[in-house]
């Protein structure tokens, strides 16, 4: 069960998958994307691959999701539908940042509380969550966004613990700045990104091995290299990073 697999990291996994001979239940809110997915999988692999087209921020959405996994045996969840926002916090409207909050936080701790009770009784299962090498630490210009993926990490962090016993697997996924449709939601100009390709297949060979990974190079180059700066460094650091990829919204 993948959610935000019509595009970018999600779609790179669903196919990844469906090479190895998986059969996957993929959602997102784009129908017509979703499609052209499935008819590309479902040839190239000669898979079984079933749509939900729904929106993981309503009740209506999560249930759809709930409703298409119940007759199957899913054993690995990827929660991967997510979006960020930029610039000046103040200058956000609190609509797109409350849809960003039940996308990136509220759906995916629905899904992850449905899935990983269900993988619990079953003695086995994987769950994967998108984090960001941003949520280690503040990041004006991001400040929202950072604190979704904050949520995420943490969550990840505690559950692998909790679930460890009961046979489950938990990954947190934190990759830097990807090539996808995000940069152009987000309205970020990164001129240093890695491809979903790159990332992809590091993060679904990390599953049951790793509590995180930092996938690509420039991932790891900045989060290591900011390990032994105080937190109130790093923030200031983040700033600079962030403001040059914002500072077209500023002019």
């Amino acid at each position: 069960m993948i959610t935000g697999a019509s595009s970018g990291i999600g779609l790179e996994m669903a196919e990844r998958l469906a090479e190895a001979g998986f059969s996957l239940i993929l959602n997102s809110r784009h129908i017509e994307e979703l499609e052209k997915a499935k008819k590309l999988l479902e040839i190239k692999y000669n898979t079984v691959i079933s749509l939900v087209p729904a929106d993981v921020s309503t009740q209506e959405g999560i249930n759809l999701i709930l409703k298409a996994a119940a007759g199957a045996d899913v054993g690995l969840f990827i929660a991967s539908a997510g979006f960020g926002t930029s610039g000046e916090f103040i200058k956000s409207t609190i609509d797109n940042e409350q849809n960003m909050l039940r996308v990136n936080c509220e759906g995916l701790l629905k899904l992850t509380h449905h899935f990983a009770c269900q993988f619990a009784t079953k003695k086995r299962g994987g769950i994967i969550l998108m984090s960001s090498m941003v949520a280690f630490q503040g990041v004006p210009y991001a400040a929202h966004y950072a604190a979704t993926k904050a949520y995420v990490q943490t969550f990840a962090e505690a559950l692998a613990i909790e679930l460890k016993p009961y046979g489950v697997d938990v990954l947190a996924a934190a990759p830097g700045p990807v090539k996808s449709g995000f940069s152009s939601r987000a309205n970020l100009k990164m001129d240093m990104a890695i491809t979903p390709e790159q990332v992809g297949v590091p993060i679904l060979k990390a599953l049951g091995r790793k509590t995180t990974l930092l996938p690509g190079f420039l991932t790891k180059l900045l989060v290591y290299s900011l390990r032994t700066v105080p937190r109130w460094g790093k923030i200031r650091i983040m700033k600079m990073v962030m403001g040059g990829m914002t500072q077209h919204q500023r002019t």
